[in-house]
């Protein structure tokens, strides 16, 4: 071999300095408190949110249950009045009878059917405030981030 070659292979790195590997180390640091931070707020948030999301379904289920409720009631309160009514029809003799029985069953069924819309709209509405699962969600989330 030539003594005179110059040899290719690399040569090895010093070691850093001390202020190197300290700032270094301090970087790495507070990149990972950084990331823990940020972990436990995702995590905060996501506990948050999943608990909205069961008591959400949770308000949901029982206000559609009321709903259905609701309205088997009425269902069976309007059969009710209609046997009832064709059982007095049953009876009828005249013509001046039978249109004066139909006209007072024709309103009072009015007045149910407005007072029941009513009430499903309250259900329905209070259905809709109590289940505020899309903006609580959000919230849990923006506030982590």
């Amino acid at each position: 071999m030539d003594k005179n070659a110059e040899t290719t292979e690399p040569k090895p790195a010093g070691i850093p300095k001390k202020g190197a590997q300290e700032a270094f180390r301090e970087s790495a640091e507070k990149g990972m408190t950084q990331a823990k931070e940020t972990y436990e707020k995702m995590d905060a948030a996501t506990t948050e949110a999943s608990d909205l999301i069961k008591n959400s379904y949770s308000t949901v289920l029982k206000g559609m249950k009321d709903y259905n409720n609701k309205i088997i009631e009425f269902a069976r309160a309007n059969t009710n009045t209609a046997f009832d009514f064709v059982q007095e029809m049953s009876s009828v003799k005249s013509p001046t009878v039978f249109i004066e029985l139909w006209k007072e069953h024709s309103r009072k069924q009015a007045e149910t059917l407005t007072g029941q819309t009513k009430e499903l709209t309250v259900l329905a509405k209070k259905l809709m405030t109590e289940t505020p699962l899309k903006a609580g969600v959000v919230d849990s989330f923006n506030r982590a981030a």
